[in-house]
């Protein structure tokens, strides 16, 4: 298994730089093609989420579509895909942070009782609670 980095995984979903994006399909295509996973983290999915927003100006719901989709890739293994899958689940009905959905859905899985915050929005959530 291979971990890859945001910026690896922005080239391979974006296509933006020609160049780099040639370099990520060769490595994905030859880690899959040698019967091993490519791996994101969830600091990845994090930072992926973040830079098709604000870098690129991807729609929240074209968002959740192209994670969906690598979710669903049989050659893509996510640290704790539970945890993303509440947090896009989440995510798609509220008006909060992609990020606050991943930190309760996370917490959850770690078995936390609940999340303390100062945000009035990400309170809003289930099993948040504001400070």
């Amino acid at each position: 298994m291979l971990g890859v980095d945001t910026n690896v995984l922005i080239r391979f979903l974006m296509r933006d730089d020609e160049a780099q994006y040639e370099r990520a399909r060769r490595l994905i295509r030859r880690e899959v093609a040698a019967g091993r996973s490519v791996f994101v983290s969830q600091l990845v999915v994090l930072e992926t989420e973040w830079v098709l927003r604000s870098r690129y100006g991807v729609s929240k719901i074209e968002i959740i579509a192209v994670l969906s989709g690598l979710l669903d890739a049989a050659d893509v293994q996510f640290e704790d895909e539970p945890s993303i899958e509440a947090a896009l689940f989440a995510w798609k009905d509220n008006a909060v942070d992609f990020a606050d959905c991943l930190i309760g859905a996370r917490n959850r899985r770690l078995g936390c009782r609940g999340t303390a915050t100062f945000d009035a929005r990400a309170a809003r959530l289930p099993g948040f609670s504001i400070v």
